[in-house]
């Protein structure tokens, strides 16, 4: 059966002027769903909340593992010093300290990597973080000078592996894309465990054994995380050796700066409590000195990397290391007494020296051939490491001998020394490379493994 439409209309009936037909429906009085640009971007921003909280997922039981570690660690560093001036330990055996945790961390950045492929990742991290949590709790027991050296070098020994290893497992569960963003959360996470960990001594009593207990608390969690895990093993750590005369061809500025600017940050880093604590600031402000230079220096990397990405690297290390250089000529001839000008030149001392170590490693890394960045990087690594090892016995003896100021004398001539070969390698070597790689931002380079510059080299070339 065939159904016939009707013939079209003709006439006036089909005819319906323009004015006849019925106007278009108002669009606001209808409950239809209108697109806002801001409803877009908040669907955006939803997105890649979302996306991040995946990415993180995989690599949560790390963070916290590593989290931690760098709290008891920040208990640890800071509690030492304190405790150690208290019964009476000269400064020389308090940056013995500073020199022997620098010792433990050069080798364990060069022996981890074997330990692990021997054991695997998830035991040789458990077995460092418990040794770890024995040295700090043997500390408490054993109240002398020589042994504290000796356990302060194994719990710089086992800082060192237990960083690798985290390091390592994040770059292999992390996509290229967002391994950026996840090394940078794994930055501040560190940043704010160390500096809640120093923090806590304002709350407790380091005459007492409640703050090294709870030091040894937080490194007995951070096994947990990582041991009950169901993540497979990742690739092999990198093995780093050092090749001074490949360096010095290299970068013979980076050679020398990275020396002395260990010298100078290690002797700060181990022996600013023992200052403060001697010109007679209170526990807590003690705290916020040793504290607030780190936080200073990581809020001085972005400035810092953006000149030097534009401008001939070595003239940005110049001017970061005069900066240093006032700071610590405030420290020995203005010698301010109030704890608020105290805490200001800590702050500027550290936005400075904590700065420099990036701007080396990035000037070297202009210079080094096709492939060589990691190990340039690790033997910088290296190099800072050595200085670290003299710098706290410099100036300790200084201290001891001279008066607490001669910290700064030693962090002073370190400066000079930066500035004075800079200049003289701009006035006598080649022109600055115009192919520069980017500024790559750093947490103190006194946690810094090679681990972590293998990580910021993949971050540099994509991979």
């Amino acid at each position: 059966m065939r159904l016939r439409l009707p013939p079209p209309r003709h006439g006036a009936l089909a005819e319906v002027s323009h004015a006849e037909r019925p106007p278009p429906p108002d669009l606001r009085k209808l409950n239809f769903p209108l697109q806002n640009p801001k409803d877009r971007t908040n669907r955006a921003l939803d997105h890649q909340g979302t996306a991040m909280l995946r990415q993180l997922i995989p690599v949560s039981a790390l963070l916290t593992g590593s989290a931690c570690l760098l709290f008891a660690g920040g208990i640890n560093g800071l509690l030492l010093p304190i405790r150690g001036g208290a019964e009476g330990f000269t400064a020389f055996s308090l940056g013995l300290l500073g020199t022997g945790w620098a010792i433990g961390y050069v080798l364990g950045c060069l022996l981890t990597a074997g330990l692990v492929a021997r054991v695997g990742h998830i035991r040789a991290f458990s077995a460092l973080a418990s040794l770890a949590g024995i040295t700090i709790l043997t500390t408490a027991l054993i109240i002398d000078p020589w042994a504290w050296i000796i356990l302060r070098g194994i719990c710089g020994f086992c800082f060192a592996g237990a960083a690798m290893i985290v390091e390592s497992w994040l770059a292999d569960r992390s996509r290229p894309e967002t391994r950026g963003r996840v090394f940078g959360i794994y930055t501040m996470v560190n940043l704010i465990a160390s500096t809640a960990g120093q923090l806590m001594l304002t709350v407790g009593d380091p005459s007492g054994f409640a703050l090294f207990a709870a030091a040894g608390i937080f490194y007995a969690m951070s096994l947990v995380p990582t041991s009950i895990s169901t993540q497979s093993n990742p690739t092999p750590l990198v093995q780093v050796r050092l090749d001074l005369p490949g360096l010095w061809r290299t970068s013979p500025i980076a050679v020398f700066a990275v020396f002395f600017v260990g010298m100078s940050n290690a002797s700060f880093g181990a022996l600013a409590p023992v200052f403060a604590e001697r010109i007679g600031l209170t526990l807590g402000t003690i705290a916020v000195f040793a504290s607030i230079p780190v936080l200073a220096g990581a809020v001085a990397q972005l400035p810092v990397g953006v000149l030097s990405d534009r401008m001939d690297r070595r003239w940005v290390l110049i001017g970061v290391a005069i900066t240093a250089l006032l700071a610590d000529a405030a420290f020995l001839f203005w010698r301010p007494e109030s704890a608020t000008a105290n805490l200001w030149l800590a702050a500027a001392l550290g936005g400075s020296i904590f700065a420099m170590y990036p701007v080396i490693v990035a000037h070297a890394n202009d210079h080094a051939g096709e492939g060589a960045a990691i190990r340039v990087s690790g033997g910088l690594l290296l190099v800072f490491g050595l200085g670290s090892i003299v710098g706290p016995l410099a100036a300790g003896y200084g201290m001891t001998a001279f008066g607490n100021r001669s910290l700064f004398a030693v962090t002073s001539v370190s400066h000079m020394l930066i500035v004075a070969f800079a200049l003289l390698r701009i006035r006598t070597s080649s022109p600055p490379v115009a192919d520069k790689g980017s500024f790559v931002p750093t947490g103190s380079a006194r946690m810094t493994t090679p681990q972590t510059a293998t990580l910021s080299e993949e971050l540099q070339t994509g991979a």
